[in-house]
């Protein structure tokens, strides 16, 4: 029975942290953040899948393929952001060029 009630919590958890990331995407537009949504929410249709599925029928470990997909789709969107954006400083890591220098 607790690992109903806990699963079913990491449901509505993964659900919830996709709808942030969405509403991250509205602002920003980067995909990254898209992706995260993606990822969460089929992490969370997952874990109901789970729950759904009788633990003696042979096809259940088939289902973990879609949180490999899941994990694999956020590696792909970090991967993806870090190769992007190459050459553009970082926030709050400007370039040595760019610092200003008071000297007195």
């Amino acid at each position: 029975m607790m690992t109903l009630v806990l699963s079913g919590a990491i449901a509505v958890a993964s659900w919830a942290i996709g709808l942030f990331f969405l509403k991250f995407w509205k602002k920003s537009h980067d995909r990254l953040f898209l992706i995260f949504a993606v990822a969460f929410w089929g992490l969370a249709l997952e874990r109901l899948t789970l729950l759904s599925v009788d633990p003696t029928n042979e096809a259940r470990p088939y289902l973990y393929l879609v949180r490999l997909a899941a994990f694999l789709l956020l590696l792909a969107a970090v991967w993806d952001k870090n190769r992007r954006t190459p050459n553009q400083p970082r926030a709050g890591n400007l370039a040595s060029a760019d610092r200003e220098v008071v000297r007195d």
